[in-house]
């Protein structure tokens, strides 16, 4: 395999910014940008061996410097919500910025995704890999602790796209990492996943308190609920009771942490299908939830290809703990201590089904 890097643009800072491009035996290839970790294409096969772009993303360098709904980042510190932005850590308490109404999401004002990366490119046989490194200094966005991050994006030629997360620290601190792609199988100019079906191996969510999204700290059962994706579930006929569906009507679809069944084992989270292509995505992650976004307030005017990317276009599958855990013990622990390092991993592996 081969790795083919270009040239990106210029950041406003004068920094340029660059792509990297991995293309495997059959042609498929995931490119990403060292601005933000970005994935800004994800290309694959259908069932008859045509080539189409899966993954939603600007035109250009400044689609991504502006507001672009979180297409294709690679977010940190902390994935998803923290009430309040508020957490105590060590008997100390600690105040994040207040970036998504009252509470904290993805990281802050100027989470990872922002962030410029140094990446090397990692050739192999029958695999590239994209080494991505980064250290968030002691106080970033009022996060305690220097956190030395490595992200590794690596594509094979079974087309599996492998991200493994490494982090150390200095100082106890929070690290719930995340990728923030948004899928459409049918291709990123298909207009909606209305037509896709999606298994989620899970019984239960964490329901959300209201419209901002923070967990209420219990859980609730899919069952007899357009959650119910254990067996799998048309997307469009789930997202038509999103007005009857008081959790659906407060994120305006789904925007919810799945807990997976299989806990914090490696193993299957999530398959997504699209029938008239044949293309299937699994995930296969070791983190014991999957955080189920529909794009629901996305307007990107500023789409690959003169798209304009709107409610419902693509689909995260953003494989994480779950959402304000800091604030609730009883969802486990994403605090990392020094001497621990966090590692892990997730898989998204496409494949074609006749």
């Amino acid at each position: 395999m081969a790795i083919v890097k270009k040239p990106y643009g210029v950041k406003p800072d004068g920094q340029a910014v660059t792509e990297y491009t991995m293309t495997n035996a059959s042609g498929a290839s995931v490119s990403v940008i060292d601005f933000g970790g970005i994935v800004t294409s994800i290309i694959v096969p259908d069932k008859d061996g045509n080539m189409a772009d899966v993954a939603l993303g600007c035109a250009d360098l400044a689609g991504y410097l502006g507001d672009h709904g979180c297409m294709g980042d690679t977010v940190g510190r902390y994935g998803n919500r923290i009430a309040k932005g508020q957490f105590t850590l060590d008997g100390v308490t600690y105040q994040l910025a207040l970036n998504n109404g009252e509470n904290h999401l993805h990281g802050g004002n100027v989470g990872f995704s922002q962030k410029m990366w140094a990446i090397e490119p990692v050739e192999g046989n029958g695999q590239d890999s994209l080494k991505m490194h980064y250290v968030s200094p002691d106080g970033e966005e009022n996060y305690p602790g220097t956190l030395d991050v490595t992200v590794t994006y690596t594509w094979d030629d079974d087309c599996n796209l492998i991200i493994r997360y490494e982090a150390t620290t200095d100082k106890a601190t929070h690290c719930n990492m995340t990728n923030h792609t948004y899928f459409n199988l049918a291709g990123h100019d298909h207009g909606t996943i209305a037509d896709h079906v999606l298994i989620i191996d899970a019984d239960v969510i964490t329901p959300a308190k209201d419209s901002a999204l923070i967990p209420t700290g219990s859980f609730m059962p899919v069952v007899g609920t357009p959650f119910d994706m254990r067996d799998g579930l048309v997307l469009g006929e789930g997202l038509e009771q999103t007005a009857d569906c008081p959790q659906m009507a407060a994120a305006g679809g789904y925007d919810h942490n799945f807990v997976l069944r299989k806990g914090a084992a490696m193993g299957m989270a999530a398959c997504l299908f699209h029938d008239e292509t044949g293309r299937m995505m699994e995930v296969i992650t070791d983190q014991p939830g999957v955080q189920l976004y529909t794009a629901c307030a996305l307007d990107c005017a500023n789409g690959k290809d003169g798209q304009h990317y709107g409610k419902y276009s693509g689909l995260c599958l953003e494989t994480q703990h779950y959402p304000d855990t800091p604030n609730n013990p009883q969802f486990g622990s994403t605090v990392l201590r020094p001497g621990e390092k966090y590692d892990t991993t997730t898989i998204y592996a496409f494949r074609v089904t006749d």
